[in-house]
């Protein structure tokens, strides 16, 4: 399943024309505060998907009954770009556990590139809900092979993969590599070229370098 949040009217839409502006963008901390906000309208949303249980809560005046999320939620965030957006969920999903995944493109001397991984660091996830995020989905190979790695830990219940900015191509690629998996896609926007070298246009530049400053 496919969700394009930034296809219908919201302030959502007003959050991604910030940090797609070149005279918004390169103020980092407001672009990291961007990624954090988008990623906080994508957890409320997330959160009506979730299964509720019925709890007591003691007020000084009586008991209410309340329903509350029953799943266990994992955040997953793909580094560097990924961390502000991992801050967001965290601030609606205050209870989550977290996993955290270092990977890189490591480019060949003929301009192409492949996916590595360093790192993951991630608990079970088993039979929680796990929620994988990263700024930008372009050619869809490292959310892949993120997915991949962390079932690992385990097999969740539900994955929510979220992006802020996708390419058709992204999507076309995720879509039928997790096919048949229980996994929900929510983007921000949905841009058509990528180009040869992989990045999304008009897309936003690179979220990490805005974020985070320039790696070189």
């Amino acid at each position: 399943m496919v969700r394009e949040l930034g296809s219908s009217n919201s302030i959502l839409n007003s959050f991604i024309y910030e940090i797609r502006s070149t005279s918004v963008q390169n103020d980092s901390m407001r672009f990291r505060r961007n990624l954090e906000r988008i990623s906080e309208v994508f957890a409320y949303e997330i959160s009506k998907d979730l299964e509720y249980k019925t709890v007591q809560a003691q007020t000084p005046l009586g008991v209410a009954e309340m329903q509350v999320p029953e799943n266990g939620v994992v955040v997953a965030s793909i580094m560097r770009a990924g961390l502000p957006m991992h801050n967001g969920f965290l601030n609606y999903f205050d209870h989550a556990e977290n996993a955290f995944i270092s990977a890189f493109r490591k480019y060949s001397k003929d301009g192409t590139f492949k996916i590595q991984f360093e790192h993951l660091s991630c608990p079970s996830i088993d039979n929680k809900t796990l929620i994988i995020a990263d700024p930008m989905l372009a050619t869809g190979s490292s959310m892949v092979l993120a997915y991949q790695a962390l079932l690992e830990r385990g097999t969740p219940k539900h994955t929510h993969i979220v992006a802020i900015i996708a390419s058709k191509e992204g999507v076309e690629y995720t879509r039928k590599n997790l096919m048949n998996k229980n996994v929900t896609l929510w983007l921000g926007a949905v841009d058509d070229e990528l180009t040869v070298k992989s990045y999304i246009v008009p897309g936003l530049g690179d979220a990490g370098d805005l974020a985070y400053g320039s790696k070189e």
